[in-house]
């Protein structure tokens, strides 16, 4: 059960992401604003959602993410958010939680396939990183930022597959910004004072947002080259994932796949990974993962991605 409601004393903003406009009564200062007046993709409106328990639910309204003193989100036929925030919850903690479950929830249901990846653009296409929270991917597309690449996306990578079917897949733009913890983030060169804390009210929670400037992001989609699943390992190496394992590591990295079941996509989402295997190479990343070793794995990581750009061309 839901009531509408406007957030109090708030204007309507228009944003875009994932190739999404957005009308939101909520400011979201994450995302860039969009300057067109037509009808939106998605609307995110104020709302009193009832009922909600921990976790996410499904019912005839939709999905319900319920966020214990942070806020309940009611996500609709993936065009609509609705958001309930907890009493004295802090603004940033809402939107950390709208931008991130809630809304990979809505691209699941619009059908599209969210990747739990980063993704950079080298020579004009886009190399996508994937791997668990903590895998290293935030701290490889900052080297890689830093190094004179944009960034597409960060931590939510979201493929097309609309123009040119299986053997063409974009990368839609993503978040303009870098999530680092600490000790990536000061190995950059950036001081941690600079920089928000990605979830307020908890500084044990060491991981900070490092905004990405518009000439260092991009608007446009770009073909996808390749995807590389990151390991840990005692050294560097790079080796090719086929058949089973390229398919399981599509499935097991899709963001927030553990809903498609319940929005009756798993076949979908079954066809989606089964394009991206056979049009796009998956490799298997394995490094040491220590910091004073990173600057030689991005030259590798850079040398590798540009042998497979030259082709593509």
């Amino acid at each position: 059960m839901f009531a509408l409601r406007p957030f109090p004393d708030v204007p309507t903003h228009r944003y875009k992401i994932y190739g999404l406009s957005i009308v939101s009564d909520l400011r979201l200062p994450e995302l860039p604003e969009d300057e067109g007046d037509g009808e939106a993709d998605v609307r995110i409106s104020g709302a009193v959602v009832a009922g909600s328990e921990e976790g996410i639910s499904f019912g005839p309204d939709g999905a319900v993410l319920h966020i214990k003193g942070i806020a309940s989100y009611l996500i609709r036929d993936g065009r609509g958010i609705l958001v309930d925030p907890a009493p004295d919850a802090v603004d940033r903690n809402v939107r950390l939680y709208l931008l991130g479950s809630a809304f990979g929830i809505l691209l699941h249901q619009r059908g599209l396939l969210p990747l739990h990846a980063n993704a950079i653009e080298i020579d004009g296409h886009a190399v996508a990183f994937m791997g668990e929270t903590g895998a290293g991917k935030s701290t490889l597309a900052a080297w890689l930022h830093d190094a004179g690449h944009r960034v597409i996306a960060d931590d939510v990578c979201v493929l097309d597959f609309g123009e040119g079917g299986q053997d063409r897949i974009r990368v839609r733009p993503g978040m303009p910004r870098i999530r680092l913890w600490k000790d990536a983030l000061e190995r950059s060169g950036r001081v941690s004072a600079d920089y928000e804390f990605s979830y307020a009210g908890d500084e044990s929670y060491e991981k900070f947002d490092v905004p990405v400037s518009p000439e260092r992001s991009t608007e446009t989609d770009l073909d996808l080259v390749a995807i590389y699943v990151l390991s840990t390992g005692e050294s560097f190496d790079i080796s090719r994932l086929s058949g089973v394992d390229a398919a399981d590591a599509v499935f097991s990295n899709t963001y927030r796949g553990f809903v498609l079941s319940e929005l009756g996509q798993s076949r979908l989402h079954f066809d989606a990974a089964l394009k991206v295997v056979r049009s796009t190479p998956i490799f298997r990343l394995e490094r040491s993962r220590r910091l004073e070793d990173i600057a030689g794995d991005v030259s590798r990581v850079i040398a590798h991605a540009r042998s497979l750009v030259e082709p593509a061309c």
